[in-house]
C-alpha cells in the first residue's frame, strides 16, 4: 500500500467520510445563516454582530470554517493529483493552495474570535 501524505485522512475511504461530513456541516451552516435573514425582518449591524457573537454560533462558525478548510484541501488534492502530472508543479501548487487555506483560517479564526 502506498502511503500518501497529501491526503487528510490517509486513504480514500476516510477522505470520502471527511468530505461528507464537510458538506453536511457546511450544508447545516449554511441553513443556520439563511435562517437568520428569514426570520429577521431588518438586518442591522448590530443584530447581525448580535447573532454571530452568540457563543453557539461562534462554535459553528468556526466548526463550518474548519469543515471548508477539509472539504476545500481534498478536493484540490484530487483535483491537482488527477490532471497536474509533474511532480514539482504539483508539489507546488498544493504548497501554494495549503498556505492559501492556512491563511483563510487563520484570519477567519481572528475574525471570528474578534466579534
Amino acid at each position: 500500500m502506498v502511503n500518501n501524505i497529501a491526503t487528510v485522512g490517509r486513504s480514500g475511504v476516510h477522505d470520502f467520510i471527511l468530505i461528507r461530513a464537510s458538506a453536511i456541516i457546511l450544508a447545516l451552516y449554511t441553513f443556520l445563516v439563511l435562517g437568520f435573514f428569514l426570520i429577521t425582518p431588518e438586518v442591522t449591524f448590530d443584530v447581525w454582530q448580535g447573532f454571530i457573537a452568540c457563543l453557539p454560533v461562534k462554535i459553528f462558525t468556526v466548526l463550518a470554517l474548519f469543515s471548508l478548510v477539509i472539504h476545500a484541501w481534498i478536493g484540490v488534492w484530487q483535483v491537482l493529483s488527477d490532471y497536474v502530472k509533474p511532480a514539482f508543479l504539483r508539489g507546488s501548487l498544493q504548497f501554494f493552495f495549503a498556505v492559501t487555506l492556512l491563511t483563510y483560517l487563520v484570519a477567519g479564526l481572528l475574525i471570528v474570535w474578534g466579534v
